[in-house]
Parts: C-alpha cells; sequence; structure tokens
C-alpha cells in the first residue's frame, strides 16, 4: 500500500515537472511576442526597425527553411538563396500579370513556385548525398541566377536588371513605414513558425529525422524515401521562396538578382550553424547573432580606430572562428547553450 502510493506521488511529481517547464516555456513565449507586438513599434527607431529587426525575422524565416531540410530532413543545401530569388520574382510577375491580386496570395503563389523548383532540384537527392548533394544544389544557385539575367521576361524587360517592387497593400491598408512593415513581417513570421513547429512534431516530421538518422532503416520499417525527401525540399523551398519575396518587399524595396548571391546562402547557412542544427529556437537565434555582430564589430572597429583593411576584413575573420568554434565545441549551437542555461536556472540554487 505505502509502495504503491509512493509510486503514484513519484509518477504526479514526474507529470508535474514535466507540465510546468511547458507552461512556463508557453507563457514566456507569449509575453515575448506582446512585446514583439506592443512595445517595439512604440519605442524602436526607425532604423532599428528597418535595418536590424526587419532583417532579422526575414533571415530567421529563411534560416527555418534551410533548417527543415538540412537540420530536420538530414539534405544538405547551399541554393537557399535561388529559392529566395524564386519566390521574390514570382512574387513580382504574379503581381505585374494579374493585377487585383492581393499581396498576400502572391507572396503565397512566389512560395509555391519555390517548392515547384525545390523539388525539381531536389530529385538528385533520391540518388546522391553528403558533399555531391551540396554540390548539386550549388549548381542551383548558379543556374537560378543565371536564368533571372538572361531571361527578359522574368525582369519584366528592365534593361538594368533592378525593378521597383510594388507596394504592399492589403485590404485598403497600406505598409509603407517601418513600423508596418515590421508588423507584417513579423506576422507572417509568427505565423509560419508555428506551422513549422506542429508539422516536426507530427509524422511528417518524424519521418525527417528517421531519414536523417538512418535512411535505409528508415525505408525498412515503411517511411517512402521519395516522397518523404522531396516533401523536404518542398516544404524548405516554400519557406525561402516566402522569405525571399518579405526580402525584396519589406526590406531592400526592389527585386533584382544580385541581391540573392551565393554569399547570402552562406550567411544563411552560418545562422543555421550558429543557432543550432535541428532546432527552430536555433534558426532565429543564429539569424540574431549574424545579424547583429556586424553592428557591434563595426562599433568595436571604430572605438579602436583600426585600419580600412582590417575592419573590412574583420567579420569575415570572427565568422570563420565562430563556425570553427561550435562545430568543435558545441555542434547544436547556441539553442543547446539556451537549453543548458535554461535547466541550470530552473534548478538554481540547489542544483540536486
Amino acid at each position: 500500500m505505502l509502495y504503491r502510493e509512493a509510486g503514484q506521488f513519484k509518477t504526479s511529481y514526474q507529470a508535474d515537472n514535466q507540465i510546468f517547464p511547458i507552461l512556463q516555456d508557453r507563457i514566456a513565449l507569449f509575453a515575448l511576442l506582446m512585446v514583439a507586438v506592443v512595445v517595439v513599434p512604440l519605442f524602436a527607431s526607425p532604423y532599428t526597425l528597418s535595418a536590424i529587426l526587419i532583417p532579422f525575422l526575414i533571415f530567421s524565416l529563411a534560416a527555418l527553411g534551410l533548417n527543415i531540410l538540412t537540420g530536420y530532413a538530414g539534405q544538405l543545401s547551399l541554393g537557399t538563396a535561388a529559392f529566395m530569388a524564386v519566390g521574390a520574382f514570382a512574387s513580382y510577375n504574379f503581381l505585374a500579370r494579374l493585377p487585383g491580386l492581393p499581396v498576400l496570395l502572391a507572396f503565397v503563389l512566389g512560395g509555391l513556385s519555390a517548392a515547384l523548383v525545390g523539388i525539381a532540384f531536389g530529385l538528385p537527392s533520391l540518388r546522391i548525398r553528403g558533399f555531391y548533394l551540396a554540390a548539386s544544389t550549388l549548381a542551383t544557385q548558379f543556374f537560378v541566377v543565371w536564368c533571372l539575367t538572361k531571361i527578359p521576361y522574368l525582369t519584366n524587360y528592365s534593361s538594368s536588371g533592378v525593378i521597383t517592387a510594388q507596394k504592399i497593400v492589403i485590404l485598403g491598408y497600406q505598409f509603407d513605414t517601418p513600423d508596418r512593415k515590421y508588423l507584417l513581417v513579423l506576422g507572417v513570421v509568427a505565423v509560419m513558425a508555428l506551422l513549422a513547429k506542429n508539422m516536426i512534431r507530427s509524422n511528417v516530421g518524424r519521418s525527417w529525422m528517421a531519414v536523417r538518422d538512418m535512411d535505409v532503416a528508415a525505408e525498412v520499417i515503411g517511411f517512402r524515401l521519395m516522397r518523404t525527401k522531396l516533401l523536404a525540399f518542398a516544404v524548405s523551398s516554400f519557406y525561402c521562396g516566402v522569405a525571399g519575396a518579405l526580402y525584396a518587399y519589406a526590406y531592400l524595396g526592389t527585386v533584382e538578382p544580385e541581391a540573392y548571391n551565393l554569399d547570402l546562402s552562406f550567411r544563411i547557412l552560418f545562422m543555421v550553424i550558429i543557432g543550432g542544427v535541428g532546432s527552430v529556437l536555433g534558426s532565429f537565434l543564429g539569424a540574431a547573432f549574424i545579424v547583429l555582430l556586424p553592428v557591434f564589430l563595426n562599433i568595436f572597429a571604430h572605438s579602436l580606430a583600426l585600419p580600412t583593411s582590417v575592419a573590412s576584413n574583420l567579420e569575415l575573420m570572427v565568422f570563420g572562428a565562430l563556425i570553427i568554434f561550435f562545430l568543435i565545441v558545441e555542434p547544436h549551437g547556441l539553442a543547446r547553450l539556451w537549453q543548458i542555461g535554461k535547466e541550470k536556472l530552473r534548478l538554481w540554487p540547489f542544483p540536486h
């Protein structure tokens, strides 16, 4: 009797220990969202909104798309910027060719166009993997940029290739100021991040992780490799396509091929590595780190009066050192460090 009551108490105690952290995380997330929606637009300057917070949210969405493909499905990709370019140019052409089309629907159609391109270039993943798959996705980067520069129809026959993006008007409300654009991007990113979190927890996410860990064993137990891998490419490319459309319309204000170069693909890859592979939170942490680091390095270089040649290369040197550091010391990135710190704070000051 006593043992049974002790066992019931232990089970109840374990259940409470599992429920309370979940409630705390959800309350913290809700509070953070309210601060982002209410407090930030009131007190942040237009420069902070347009130069830091908007690109941070857009890069977080792009990093989340890459993390779905690389972190959860285990398929390496170096063509993230290409899928972003497809989303941006497809959204522009849908708005230009179909007058009266809602802007949000154009963004969705741009993401679907990127998903189709992702499926087409994801077909080699059925036969190759690892370094060879990364090389094939790298070819996607060059092929898409070549198409955008050589096919005049895609750039609306612009002589320079640089097109002014259409104005963002939703239900008669124009998003033309930094705070309005910030709220629009925040809403889109929040909804898509929530969908990605639920998708990863579903059977789809479990199939991705099974293929990532051991694709042969996953196929033996009933997972269809072709459908699973192509679905990962499609969902990842859709997220990157929407991020590319937001990048053109809410941040740059122009649609141009040079904005989606290979350097952007590597920057998003750095966000995933530093933030944490296979983590939704890591995508946001990595994007925040990559966006804020050049700002702090610029302030640091000016305070020390460093030469221009050193200051211009300081960012690249720090990025390289940080990637090596995280790959060796903490492969799971900032998300794992955040999790460890949160667990220690829960137990403090009683570690046992």
